[in-house]
């Protein structure tokens, strides 16, 4: 509860949900003492070159940011080459998915699990030299802006002008006019609900900062998915039909009689609010398209036994794990699970990791061979080897 507190500026969770989440922003100066940061900007660079790594690299002219062609976005992977050639100052290198590589991305993570692992996206981690930054804009999520290395001016407005920049490769606002403003020094954080329009400068050349983004998807989103879902499932592949069909004048006319008929038909769509449930937990928990595991090397269930009661388990750091009303689902798929393990099973899907000693419980017999085979799969790893 302490680590809450001062993560929260004092705030329980409970307090802070009822009076900032997605309601208004909070600045919390040294809500992580002494935090640095979890790595260098050459490591970063490094991991930005990885071709299964999104990053961007963000360059704007400061004399011409109000004009399209004042920004410049270019995806990676990228080589040493593009960063040697870039300029001292006025540019950001972006990228995401940091939690699926390092384990302290994963663990920074941890530290919000007051709010629904479902909601949790992922955290992007920026470098930037003094001047550095991705313009003024708004997102349409929640993210907490948490300082590592240097220092980073935050400017945010509540305004309703959303014009952007015509042209320019990014969502940057046109107008934006600052109401606030901080400079955040390592382990300070700035909680931003959705629709507020920010804008952060780096101060220096050593500037770090480490976005905890939250998802949020779009209603025809999830309403597209859903009946996908449903079509796959249960949706009868009913043909249209219409046995009273009369003589029509205007055959180019689509008239009042099909569009009853289809309606009627939609409305014998047999979804019901109990299979919302189970499609949250596989579409929360579905990796993202860039997500690749490896199978683990093949043991015998008997010598993998042995090995967990030795060292335990943990999830490998691309897993995502939900479960619902007994039901547990690991990266978008629907997991048949020992219903007497739950507990072992509740553990593992929140804290990522099953302890040895946790691994010679009894209930853990039943639970054996459901975690050699999401071993196989890569799912998880024996601690021993985890990274």
């Amino acid at each position: 509860m302490q680590q809450a507190l001062t993560l929260l500026n004092g705030l329980t969770p409970a307090e802070f949900m009822a009076e900032y989440w997605q309601k208004k922003p909070l600045l919390i100066r040294g809500a992580m003492p002494g935090f640095e940061g979890l790595l260098d900007p050459e490591t970063l660079a490094g991991i930005a070159c990885d071709s299964e790594v999104p990053a961007r690299l963000i360059q704007f002219d400061p004399a011409r940011a109000q004009h399209g062609d004042g920004w410049q976005v270019r995806q990676g992977p990228f080589d040493d080459e593009d960063f040697t050639a870039l300029p001292a100052q006025h540019w950001t290198l972006l990228v995401q998915g940091m939690n699926h590589i390092l384990p302290e991305a994963q663990a920074l993570l941890s530290q919000f699990n007051f709010i629904p692992t479902a909601r949790l996206d992922d955290v992007m981690v920026s470098y930037a030299p003094t001047g550095g930054g991705v313009g003024p804009h708004i997102d349409s999520y929640d993210v907490f802006l948490l300082q590592g290395a240097g220092k980073r001016r935050w400017r945010i407005s509540q305004q309703t002008d959303l014009r952007l920049i015509p042209d320019a490769p990014l969502r940057i606002l046109s107008h934006f006019v600052s109401e606030q403003e901080w400079v955040l020094e390592p382990g300070d954080m700035l909680y931003l609900p959705p629709n507020v329009a920010h804008w952060g400068i780096a101060e220096d050349d050593d500037c770090m900062t480490y976005s905890i983004g939250f998802r949020a998807p779009a209603a025809r989103e999830l309403a597209v998915e859903f009946l996908e879902a449903c079509r796959q499932d249960s949706l009868p592949d009913e043909l249209y039909r219409d046995p009273q069909l009369q003589p029509v004048a205007d055959a180019a006319a689509v008239d009042a009689d099909m569009v009853d008929n289809v309606a009627a038909m939609l409305r014998r769509l047999p979804w019901q609010t109990e299979q919302l449930g189970p499609f949250l937990a596989k579409y929360f928990s579905e990796p993202k398209a860039y997500v690749v595991f490896s199978p683990n090397r093949k043991l015998s269930l008997d010598k993998f036994t042995q090995r967990v009661a030795q060292h335990g388990v943990v999830m490998d750091l691309q897993t995502q794990m939900l479960h619902w009303q007994g039901q547990y689902f690991i990266n978008g798929e629907a997991v048949a699970a020992p219903v007497e393990a739950a507990s072992l099973l509740n553990v593992l899907a929140n804290q990522r990791q099953l302890a040895a000693t946790l691994c010679q419980v009894p209930t853990v017999t039943c639970l054996l061979p459901w975690l050699h085979d999401m071993y196989l799969s890569g799912y998880v790893h024996l601690a021993e080897n985890a990274a």
